[in-house]
């Protein structure tokens, strides 16, 4: 069967309250053939306790559709929860994926951990992607994205007529992602949106994270579409790219770092592996003082 980059994949997303991220599984329905999109693998700070409830569920979510999970797939190396790719990857062999930048990421906050296990030849993702990007999921075609600009290792997936954004878009009534970490740039996140809306109108947008409005809707939601988001995104309708990067900056300058940006950005580095054990068995989460 010929791929095709205009069938409908069947999407369900499972909302994470606790760090507000959308986990996506995205499947072909005439094969079957699925994939995971930024699965979170639950953390309590307080404790450093990790637990896999989020990944049961969505793994549940497989097996109950009759499902082949054929990869997963991450958008960027996530700063606001950590990723349960590598628990997955354990339990059912399917290989994690993620843009080819990554080493641009890697290198920074690996040495920012003085994390001596993640080197260039270091083999931490099983696939890395380059802008255009193409492979199969069933009879679908995905295509990859490069989006810079939150992080300079972003990327969205076309998969038919739907688009996994990550953190460059949210809703159309809270805006676009922070561009504050390092290689993040307004300018580019600009001009990485404008690649987003450049597809169909109609291309279904799946967003990474919902946060609710000051003024406005009680419920989160996850789903738009490239024809809602050039009418009604608050940070881009209207807005020339100088007017953009004006309001990113300032609104940037007021946010406080994530609460997990520390543990999540030393597993997350890793494709959601702890940190080696230490000879006693234990592993542990750095906190470097002083350093963001």
């Amino acid at each position: 069967m010929t791929p095709s980059p205009t069938l409908r994949p069947d999407v369900v997303g499972f909302f994470d309250p606790a760090t507000h991220t959308v986990t996506y599984l995205v499947s072909d329905p005439a094969t079957g053939a699925a994939a995971l999109i930024d699965p979170v693998l639950d953390y309590d700070p307080a404790s450093a306790r990790t637990s896999t409830a989020s990944i049961d569920q969505v793994l549940e979510a497989v097996r109950e559709r009759g499902l082949t999970l054929e990869r997963v797939l991450e958008t960027h190396a996530h700063a606001d929860h950590l990723t349960g790719a590598d628990v997955i990857r354990t339990r059912t062999g399917a290989p994690v994926g993620i843009g080819e930048k990554i080493t641009r990421v890697q290198k920074t906050f690996g040495d920012l951990f003085e994390a001596a296990d993640v080197t260039p030849d270091a083999v931490v993702f099983d696939e890395t992607y380059a802008d255009g990007a193409r492979f199969t999921l069933g009879a679908l075609e995905v295509e990859v994205m490069h989006t810079p600009g939150h992080t300079p290792a972003c990327v969205a997936y076309r998969i038919g007529d739907a688009a996994f954004v990550g953190d460059t878009l949210f809703m159309p009534d809270y805006g676009t992602a922070r561009c504050d970490f390092p290689g993040g740039d307004a300018r580019t996140l600009y001009r990485s949106i404008q690649k987003i809306l450049s597809l169909p109108d109609a291309t279904r947008v799946f967003v990474g994270h919902d946060y609710l409005p000051e003024d406005g809707r009680a419920d989160f939601r996850w789903e738009t579409t490239v024809g809602e988001e050039k009418a009604a995104n608050i940070h881009i309708a209207g807005r020339t790219e100088d007017d953009f990067v004006a309001l990113r900056e300032a609104r940037d300058a007021t946010l406080k770092a994530p609460q997990l940006i520390l543990p999540a950005l030393q597993v997350n580095i890793r494709a959601g592996a702890l940190p080696p054990a230490e000879p006693s068995g234990k592993r542990f989460l750095k906190l470097p003082l002083n350093a963001l």
